[in-house]
């Protein structure tokens, strides 16, 4: 059995999933997910439910091992009590090698922001990553409008990244220089585009982002369907992403094998991290 545990919103969620799937497949195991991290955590909660996925959610017996603090485990290896599945922290932002040969019956615990971790479990993870439900009503609509076009989802996230001071001085945000010169590039390679502006502060992106294409602002899908917009980008036929797991992943999913990706070249504001791996090999950093 392999445990990954989930935190953060539905990006992060994804890339941990992945990484603890790929990692199962590998010793032909089961994959479970403690999702206990969201009874603490307010701002986000368990969102893969939406997913294709095979969920199975790790019992409070299970993690129970992960939750006896220092002086219960000091006090069980004193009475010669295993623990079970040990943890496996993440060491740092960028590939680790090591994580493809882990030992069955661990725990993954870390964000592992990189196809490296599930690359050759693609096909798998891809038919996972689709919605369970159809799309109906405004998302069929827009759909049906996205493909066959020369259509661009520009994803603009805001709202943490400006309003928690460390959020902000860890992520920052995506500067309009960077929109500009994306849609410029753009342009230059394939025409004259139609952009569909995602975001989670729609009012500011329509009052601050002028780009002289035809630009539509998808406003229908509040927070609770993040899961439609994420499906929505990831049926445009090119993307502009920001410094976010939610438009990677949509840009990842994107079906179109002549897509561009455009991707911002810093990923944090925070310049400690080493970056390098979170983009796969044929995106666009600008």
């Amino acid at each position: 059995m392999i445990i990954t545990r989930l935190i953060g919103g539905l990006g992060n969620q994804m890339f941990q999933y992945a990484a603890g799937r790929r990692l199962a497949l590998r010793h032909g195991t089961t994959l479970k997910m403690d999702i206990s991290p969201f009874s603490k955590y307010e701002r986000q909660a368990y969102c893969l439910t939406h997913f294709n996925i095979i969920e199975n959610i790790a019992t409070e017996e299970e993690l129970k091992p992960f939750h006896l603090g220092a002086l219960g485990k000091l006090a069980d290896r004193f009475l010669g009590k295993t623990h079970g599945t040990p943890e496996i922290r993440e060491k740092h932002f960028h590939f680790d090698p090591e994580i493809l040969d882990a030992p069955d019956n661990v725990m993954l615990a870390g964000y592992w922001q990189s196809e490296k971790y599930f690359q050759d479990a693609e096909e798998i993870i891809r038919g996972e990553f689709t919605i369970k439900t159809p799309q109906a009503g405004q998302d069929l609509e827009l759909a049906s409008i996205l493909r066959g076009s020369n259509s661009v989802s520009l994803h603009i996230r805001r709202r943490d990244y400006v309003l928690d001071p460390k959020t902000n001085q860890t992520h920052g945000t995506c500067s309009l220089e960077y929109y500009g010169n994306s849609t410029n590039y753009l342009a230059k390679r394939i025409g004259a585009l139609r952009l569909f502006v995602f975001s989670d502060d729609i009012p500011w992106a329509r009052e601050n982002l002028r780009i002289p294409h035809a630009v539509t602002f998808v406003d229908h899908n509040d927070a609770s369907r993040n899961y439609e917009d994420l499906r929505l980008m990831s049926q445009c036929e090119h993307h502009i992403i920001a410094n976010s797991t939610f438009s990677w992943w949509a840009a990842w999913l994107g079906t179109n094998p002549a897509r561009i990706v455009c991707a911002p070249a810093r990923w944090f504001k925070d310049p400690r991290h080493n970056t390098r791996d979170i983009y796969p090999a044929d995106w666009v950093r600008i």
